[in-house]
């Protein structure tokens, strides 16, 4: 059996019309030696696969009562996010209130600090010499710190890859920040 033989007889089966049973039997024998023409059939099974309606499954289908307890599973979720957000809304402003005078508080007994400073220097010079000698030794920390600062940041520097690794590092913990702080989304 030829291949274009083969062929017309898988179609005339497709379509229900292969007569007799030797020739089906001759065919089945040409597809197991046939490459071409045992793709063809395949490929005609495929087709078929996809042009036969296929039964909408019953636990597919979706019922009044379904939506409509959805439908209210939103409501009831977009209530409970109004309240959140009211409930925030209520905080910030009772924190505005507060935050003000904290704030001023905080600011005025800042300010003063100076002054209060400069009066004890005026009044109490044995007081200004100890705690400067105090500061003496955490300014000989600092600059010891801060050279061994430099040196790393001169290392880093000055290899590339070192370089390229804490910037990458410094990216990704921007991105995790900024991933973090977004603002919140409705669902």
């Amino acid at each position: 059996m030829r291949c274009r033989e083969a062929k017309e007889k898988l179609c005339a089966q497709r379509d229900g019309g292969l007569e007799a049973i030797s020739e089906e039997h001759e065919l089945w024998e040409h597809l197991k030696d046939c490459m071409e023409c045992s793709t063809f059939e395949k490929r005609l099974h495929r087709l078929d696969n996809v042009l036969s309606p296929s039964p909408t499954p019953a636990h597919s289908r979706i019922s009044t009562d379904n939506i409509m307890l959805a439908i209210q599973q939103h409501r009831r979720v977009s209530q409970q996010l109004e309240d959140i957000r009211l409930q925030q809304n209520t905080r910030v402003a009772h924190m505005r209130g507060t935050g003000t005078v904290l704030f001023a508080l905080g600011f005025f007994t800042l300010s003063s600090i100076p002054l209060l400073l400069f009066a004890a220097a005026i009044t109490q010079t044995d007081l200004l010499v100890s705690a400067l000698s105090f500061l003496d030794g955490i300014v000989d920390v600092l600059f010891i710190a801060g050279q061994y600062l430099y040196a790393g940041l001169t290392v880093i520097a000055r290899n590339n890859w070192l370089l390229s690794g804490v910037a990458f590092a410094v990216v990704i913990m921007m991105g995790m920040w900024l991933r973090l702080m977004r603002y919140p989304q409705e669902v």
